[in-house]
């Protein structure tokens, strides 16, 4: 394998793209700022730059192990990657303006970033079996009065830590530890030593201190953290999925990583009041201003996002356009959601001939756009994998839910030549973190080449399948692995973790309930009061969890929607529940005629992840085993600003007394 150092990790735009390029994600997103009285430029959707990780023989002078070929660099099995915390000035893409908007934002940076797109952080890339080293370096400013009486008040927005979000690793020490707090000034490196049984799938990494999260990762800070595996399945253990991903020729399907931001950048007048446009009451920027995230006062909360006009952007430039694209071609898209609140619902359709440019158009007329313009039926996408973990069946989906913290990764194939619309499709209040209906918006444009064209999508991808598997796949797992594919795409060899049975829970089992209380002062409501079972967070209290043991777990909201998110161990979804009691995890929500009402739960059954959605009023029921890791960490809501305002609670794996009990690692006894 190349070692990633050695691939460039920027790319310019005049130079042709090789397909090797593409597929190993080394491009970088955005280009270079049009003045605002000139055309702007198209805006390409690039991929985010790849991580310059220092690996085994990287170095000037590797480590050497001595065969009888003679000396050669020793494979410790470690990469390391510099990564830097601070301010940087950039451009977005104001779409109703015609301009760049020049920003100033905390941004993660490292070798090869691009300062163009800095507010994208470097997807990094490992394996089963590597040591990550990340050094970590804040060199943010100092804040000397960063100390809030109530915790839960967001603060300290210049400290920081680090947090990898689904990797099965230890949550103490230098390892994925959120509750570090590392001070601008504090430089400090991250160990995460990922098992050789770690599954192979999509997560990410960004910033997890309380009263500091949603204001970082809404200024960009997150990356995308892809685990790549070459186990095969065997008679006697699941393999993964990135086998069977494979092209004719042998070589990895084609990717596409998109990661999803909700940059909430406003600019102020001279009373610290934020801009909005006359006509529409959207967040807007003057020539000379700069658009800064430093307030929670009136930049986060209910409603904010779609009442600020700002875009939701596809790895880091809003509005873009593919232009890569091939008909016919399957693709591997690996979707994140790194954004802080709102959902993306994800969905493609085919546009008519001969469109009008969408250049100038925000709000309502690019909503009028869209209606007269995007009228092809939703292509359908098969979603093999979700928060890096493979299904037993593949879910086929017209659209594509994703709420903060999910991830999915789906096959993608574009059946014919032509436009297509990429889209933020409508999604009702009861899909909504938001609690409230949410508006589509146009999220880019397709343009795809190519004389092919596919009638039969879903026949199309099982064969390209089943043929990767007689080619690939073991002698002895073959036959059963092309079987399941040819039974609606089912890929129970690569699903990596065993089923959790009833008869194998053997503790008292969890609830967890969200809710959200008025604050009352003097009478009058000043704002809203977070809570999990009851209470706002208390580093000091911990729910205590036992090594070894398998539990099951009653998720609820007494108040809004919260996707649900727990460190360290995923879980199995049992069964989900609406207000009437009657099972929506594999239908999804349906009318009283039987239609879908939200497709959000279908085929959820039996699927396992670490962040889902809790409906305000559903039960959802959960399995988890507590392996391998002891130590402290955390759940809470993956509504950003819910978390540092509350909505969290400390977790802790004790090691087994002998009795059924736990002994602390504090305990000597």
């Amino acid at each position: 394998m190349e070692p990633l150092s050695s691939i460039p990790a920027v790319q310019s735009r005049s130079r042709p793209r090789s397909p090797l390029a593409l597929a190993l994600c080394v491009l970088i997103a955005a280009p270079m700022t049009a003045p605002a009285q000139e055309k702007p430029a198209p805006r390409e959707l690039e991929q985010p730059v790849f991580a310059r990780m220092l690996r085994s023989g990287d170095s000037a002078k590797p480590l050497l192990s001595l065969t009888e070929a003679g000396a050669k660099p020793l494979d410790t099995r470690e990469a390391k990657l510099d990564l830097r915390i601070a301010f940087t000035t950039s451009k977005i893409w104001d779409p109703k303006g015609k301009k760049f908007d020049t920003v100033k934002l905390r941004s993660y940076q490292s070798p090869g970033t691009n300062p163009e797109v800095p507010f994208l952080a470097p997807t990094i890339v490992t394996s089963p079996g590597e040591t990550v080293r990340i050094a970590l370096d804040n060199q943010l400013p100092p804040q000397p009065d960063c100390h809030p009486a109530d915790i839960n008040v967001p603060h300290c927005f210049n400290s920081t830590n680090l947090h990898s979000h689904g990797l099965w690793v230890s949550p103490t020490g230098n390892s994925d530890n959120v509750l570090l707090t590392l001070r601008p000034g504090v430089k400090f490196e991250y160990e995460y030593n990922l098992p050789a049984d770690h599954p192979a799938g999509t997560f990410w990494y960004h910033p997890h201190l309380h009263g500091s999260t949603a204001l970082q990762v809404s200024s960009g800070m997150a990356g995308a953290l892809l685990v790549r595996g070459e186990r095969l399945p065997a008679s006697d253990r699941t393999g993964d999925i990135d086998t069977l991903l494979r092209d004719p020729d042998g070589a990895a399907m084609h990717e596409r990583l998109l990661i999803f931001q909700q940059v909430a950048y406003a600019c102020r007048d001279s009373k610290g009041k934020i801009r909005t446009d006359v006509e529409t009451g959207f967040w807007t920027c003057d020539e000379n201003d700069v658009g800064e995230i430093e307030k929670y006062d009136d930049q986060f909360g209910f409603g904010v996002w779609q009442k600020s006009g700002r875009h939701t952007s596809i790895n880091g430039t809003v509005l873009p356009t593919f232009d890569d694209l091939v008909a016919g071609r399957i693709e591997r898209w690996r979707l994140l959601h790194a954004g802080v609140r709102d959902t993306v619902n994800l969905q493609f359709r085919e546009m008519k001939a001969a469109s009008a440019s969408i250049e100038g158009l925000s709000g309502k007329a690019l909503d009028n756009w869209v209606t007269k313009n995007c009228t092809g039926a939703p292509l359908k996408q098969f979603e093999v994998a979700s928060d890096g973990l493979t299904h037993a069946k593949t879910i086929v989906k017209s659209e594509n839910m994703l709420q903060p913290g999910y991830r999915s990764d789906a096959l993608v194939v574009f059946p014919k030549a032509g436009r297509y619309c990429v889209l933020d499709a409508f999604a009702p209040a009861s899909a909504s973190i938001t609690n409230a209906a949410e508006d589509r918006q146009l999220l880019g444009i397709a343009d795809v080449t190519g004389d092919a064209k596919v009638a039969d999508v879903e026949a199309y991808v099982t064969d390209a399948l089943v043929a990767s598997a007689h080619k690939r796949m073991p002698e002895g797992v073959r036959d059963s692995i092309v079987a399941g594919l040819r039974d609606h795409l089912r890929l129970d060899a690569f699903v990596p973790h065993k089923t959790i049975t009833k008869s194998e829970v053997n503790g008292k089992g969890q609830t967890v309930v969200f809710d959200i209380k008025d604050k009352i002062v003097d009478g009058k409501k000043v704002g809203d009061i977070y809570l999990v079972d009851g209470k706002p967070y208390d580093p000091s209290a911990a729910r205590d969890l036992i090594l070894g043991q398998t539990e099951e777990w009653h998720l609820t909201s007494q108040r809004g929607g919260h996707p649900f998110h727990i460190h360290v161990n995923p879980f199995q979804i049992v069964s989900i529940l609406d207000k009437n009691g009657k099972e929506v995890s594999v239908t999804g929500d349906l009318d009283k005629n039987g239609n879908v009402t939200d497709p959000q739960y279908a085929n959820l059954q039996g699927t396992w992840k670490d962040t889902l959605f809790v409906k305000d009023g559903y039960n959802l029921y959960v399995r988890t085993r507590y392996e391998r890791y002891i130590g402290e960490y955390v759940l809470h809501c993956h509504i950003l600003d819910h978390e540092d305002q509350g909505m969290m609670q400390n977790v802790r794996v004790l090691v087994p007394d002998g009795k059924g009990g736990g002994i602390s690692t504090t305990s000597h006894h």
